[in-house]
């Protein structure tokens, strides 16, 4: 059976129309209360996908939500961010109250501003829905108070500074978040110890095993999809432990094991990086200089 085509929602309008509420007060953006969602029967609600920006803040679940591959139960207070064209759905609604806000908003709204180009650097808008943010009491207050905000904005009457005002609230609240997904990595240390002692059972694993040269070089995805997160995710959690983002982490670990296989073996330099993933020598010989100042070559000399 050929599977379903995701459906796109394209405007915002078209959101309010399925949600059974009245127009949006602007066609770029609208800060609604979950309170007043009705999912209904449409079955567009099994897989679909925004063409805008989504920023979401629940305190109580209303049914079960997938993302990509995973599925999440909304049952505390959490954030989520998705950006146009990341596909989900919602399945099992309930009727239980929800309280908090979601945020929507098209590129247009932004694009003049410096936002715009910034967003981009906003690595949560690529987190899956089980990486998302977790707020204290505290940070709730700050969050639902700029999503309210922004929500009278809207309803007050529109001039030539309004879309300058609401513009610098949302990258208020996305600057706040930000920080709050730093301060969640950072109160998760435990979780984030086990994650690496994983992480260099993975890289050994990987190295040791004698058909490393028909798997490849080793990928961001890879290690990803072996620890359960995003690539984003476990990037932004290894830069905010380690310093290092994962590519990087991974490079640094890959430049270790070539220097003991350098220092240890008579492998030529062809034969050490064919075993390391490298397609062709010469790749591996340039970032092994960019790492270290010296050649494969050279290093290995210097300890002759």
């Amino acid at each position: 059976m050929k599977k379903a085509t995701p459906y796109k929602i394209s405007s915002i309008s078209e959101l309010h129309r399925l949600f059974g509420l009245k127009k949006p007060d602007h066609p770029l953006i609208s800060v609604i209360d979950f309170e007043l969602l009705k999912f209904g029967d449409n079955e567009i609600w099994k897989s679909f996908y925004y063409d805008f920006y989504c920023v979401a803040c629940k305190k109580k679940s209303s049914g079960k939500f997938k993302y990509g591959q995973r599925d999440y139960d909304f049952d505390e207070g959490i954030m989520g961010f998705t950006k146009p064209g990341q596909l989900f759905s919602v399945t099992s609604v309930s009727d239980d109250t929800v309280s908090g806000h979601m945020l929507v908003f098209k590129a247009e709204l932004i694009r003049p501003y410096p936002l715009g180009k910034n967003i981009n650097n906003y690595g949560f808008f690529a987190y899956s829905i089980a990486e998302a943010l977790h707020l204290s009491d505290k940070e709730d207050v700050i969050i639902s108070s700029l999503l309210v905000q922004i929500q009278n904005e809207l309803k007050s009457n529109i001039d030539k500074y309004s879309q300058d005002v609401i513009v610098s609230h949302i990258d208020l609240l996305l600057n706040y978040s930000n920080r709050f997904y730093n301060r969640q990595f950072l109160t998760r240390k435990a979780i984030n110890n086990d994650l690496l002692t994983k992480l260099e059972q993975i890289l050994n694993d990987y190295f040791n095993a004698e058909t490393v040269s028909n798997k490849g070089l080793l990928t961001v995805q890879y290690i990803a999809n072996e620890v359960n997160l995003s690539p984003s995710y476990l990037s932004d959690l290894l830069r905010n432990t380690t310093g290092q983002n994962a590519q990087q982490y991974i490079q640094k670990y890959l430049i270790e094991k070539a220097k003991e296989l350098l220092t240890t073996t008579n492998f030529s330099v062809s034969e050490i990086a064919y075993q390391l993933g490298f397609e062709y020598s010469q790749s591996f010989s340039k970032l092994f200089k960019a790492k270290t100042k010296v050649s494969p070559l050279v290093y290995r000399h210097s300890f002759n």
